[in-house]
């Protein structure tokens, strides 16, 4: 009976050896019926496509697109029309002197088309059609009772001094167009910002999943032990006790498997917000994190940092706008001088016919020049304006040097992570052969009777968390590397990622 019941044990011993030996050591990893299988390239184009807090942000370059189109609206040539008619019944001065008419009645019709435009320098050109005709019925031995006045006069208003040149005109273009440059650069970071983002929760779940198999793995192997001691106490070898030991045993990994689990599904729900994808089932990452070392140059990537990071080509552009508008607020410093001047052509009839007439014969033209000075004694708030404009330039300048010492110092730190966690990948590959080495061990040590099983379950315990710990590390070097990337402004290219005005002007368009 009893050599029967040992025969028993060895058999259950060789078993639950022979499954740690093939689960633990070659790795099984059991599939997910109700995953989601989802690759990195995938998660990162749905990101781009889909998170709603970068469609927002898209939403600021479009409508700075509108203002941009609104400023360039000082050019769109400008259409007047006056038209006007009157009728007047009054009572002539000379009727109390010599009995003339009793009632004198007059009438007027105007029309006064015209256009005028705006040009770079400042200047404004105008063409102006005026028509006036009278009737009336006073007697008059120099003007006839009823006649036509036409005139065609070209008019123009050149600034000399204050608001000449491209600059003052297109004031509201330059920055308009300063700030939708700008709200690119800011969206291209909120890109940068969430592919790093998506990138990170991508491995992490990665690592988690990797985490519940080893706590699948664990709590199976738990159970059978539970099972084995059992026996064993129903067969009079081991006390009683033991059944605790082992039940304690498997609820402990009952719950890491648990929090494994919620561990799992938080991550997925992370990730499934982040790409807003309408799934329900748990996300599965396909792609396993890279463990390829790069090579650093600290002074080359600081170079590629202030070079592409979209920080500072945003505060670039605040900076060269500063200037444009410093240099205006400097013209407006000066006295306004206007060259006025207009040139035209009469015309006068009995009848249109005949007005036209002698308005096309260009034989009754009309011109002037003149020129209009304005300037405030002391020219304090111009002054001031131009004042506080440099400041700006000088705030601005001031905030880019800040920022990039800040990057710098970014660069420098990401290189000396990237540095510690390949290094903490090196320490558990070892820690990791160790462990697998030391169960070998202890399995040929039961196997001869020096060992417990449950001497064999917690040397693969150690082994399970060396694993982790080597997952765990390949997760961290992955982080490490893609804000490296991050830092030197090199992540959406080396994506394949690529910001443009085309979807700016695209959501633009589409809201026409």
């Amino acid at each position: 009976m009893v050599e029967r019941i040992l025969e028993e044990e060895q058999t259950v011993k060789k078993y639950i050896l022979t499954v740690l030996c093939l689960a633990l050591m070659c790795g099984v990893v059991e599939a997910d019926e109700t995953s989601y299988p989802l690759g990195l390239k995938e998660a990162l184009r749905l990101a781009v496509e889909r998170n709603l807090d970068l469609r927002a942000q898209l939403y600021t370059p479009a409508m700075n697109e509108a203002d941009v189109r609104f400023n360039r609206g000082i050019y769109d040539p400008h259409l007047t029309l006056t038209t006007g008619y009157t009728d007047t019944r009054s009572i002539p001065v000379s009727t109390i002197t010599t009995g003339g008419i009793g009632k004198l009645h007059q009438q007027t019709f105007t029309v006064d088309p015209g256009i005028n435009q705006l040009f770079p320098t400042g200047a404004t050109v105008g063409l102006d059609f005026s028509n006036y005709y009278s009737t009336t019925n006073a007697p008059s031995s120099i003007a006839k009772d009823s006649y036509w006045q036409s005139a065609l006069t070209l008019n123009v208003s050149q600034p000399l001094l204050k608001n000449f040149g491209r600059d003052a005109t297109e004031l509201g273009i330059a920055v308009a167009l300063g700030t939708k440059e700008g709200s690119v650069y800011h969206y291209q970071s909120q890109v940068l910002a969430t592919v790093l983002q998506v990138k990170t929760e991508y491995y992490k779940l990665y690592y988690d999943y990797e985490d519940l198999e080893s706590k699948r793995v664990s709590l199976k192997d738990a159970q059978r032990i539970l099972s084995d001691t059992k026996a064993r106490v129903k067969a009079g070898v081991l006390p009683a006790m033991e059944v605790l030991n082992a039940e304690f045993g498997v609820a402990s990994r009952e719950k890491d498997l648990n929090d494994a689990e919620r561990s799992v599904q938080d991550e997925s729900d992370v990730l499934r917000l982040l790409l807003q994808l309408d799934v329900k089932d748990v996300i599965r990452p396909t792609d396993k994190p890279g463990s390829e070392r790069i090579e650093t140059s600290e002074d080359g990537a600081i170079k590629k940092a202030l070079a592409a990071r979209p920080e500072l080509k945003e505060a670039r552009t605040g900076i060269k706008t500063s200037e444009i508008q410093a240099r205006v607020a400097k013209n407006n410093t000066l006295p306004n001088l206007n060259l006025v001047a207009s040139a035209g052509l009469n015309g006068l009839g009995s009848g249109y016919g005949r007005d036209m007439d002698r308005l096309s014969s260009a034989n009754y033209p009309a011109w002037s020049i003149s020129l209009q000075f304005d300037y405030p004694l002391g020219n304090t708030a111009a002054e001031n304006s131009y004042i506080k404009s440099k400041l700006k330039v000088s705030q601005g300048e001031t905030q880019l040097q800040s920022q990039q010492e800040t990057i710098a110092n970014e660069v420098r730190a990401a290189i000396r992570a990237l540095a510690s966690s390949y290094k903490q990948i090196e320490v558990t590959d070892r820690a990791r052969a160790y462990a697998e080495e030391n169960l070998r061990a202890y399995i040929r040590r039961s196997e001869v009777g020096l060992a417990t099983i449950k001497d064999v379950l917690d040397v693969e315990n150690t082994l399970a968390t060396a694993r982790s710990n080597h997952n765990k590390a390949l997760t961290d070097y992955n982080t490490a590397m893609n804000q490296y990337w991050k830092a030197t402004g090199e992540l959406l290219d080396r994506e394949g990622i690529i910001i443009s005005d085309k979807e700016v002007d695209g959501l633009y368009d589409r809201t026409r």
